[in-house]
């Protein structure tokens, strides 16, 4: 039974992969001698076949859709980079507080205290 499926599912994907040929090939064949008229800028406007027409197109689209990804990568690791220098930042002012708090609750030991001294050590 298994295999029967794998037999429809590889039918399936050939008669799939001939009818998008076949699509591809009619294409070209029926715009390859077409030519239109393409603006540009002014008092531009060349004539050009339609497959070359499609082509630029999509070369351009592709171009257009990495451009911005690109952008939206580089907005990303832009403030990825802020918020860890942000948190860097934050994590040494925190150290250098807990630094001089250290250094403001030293208490002097018992034996560095004047022998005449009335005060008693807590601890």
């Amino acid at each position: 039974m298994s295999s029967m499926w794998l037999k429809i599912k590889i039918w399936t994907k050939v008669v799939i992969f001939a009818v998008v040929a076949l699509y591809l090939l009619l294409f070209f064949l029926n715009n390859y001698s077409k030519e239109v008229t393409f603006w540009y800028w002014f008092k531009r406007e060349p004539k050009q076949s339609v497959l070359t027409l499609v082509a630029l197109s999509f070369v351009l689209g592709v171009l257009a859709t990495v451009l911005v990804a690109m952008m939206f990568r580089t907005v990303r690791q832009i403030r990825e980079l802020r918020n860890k220098s942000r948190t860097e930042r934050l994590e040494r002012e925190v150290a250098d507080m807990k630094a001089k708090a250290a250094m403001l609750q030293t208490k002097a030991s018992p034996s560095t205290q004047p022998a005449g001294s009335d005060e008693i050590p807590l601890a």
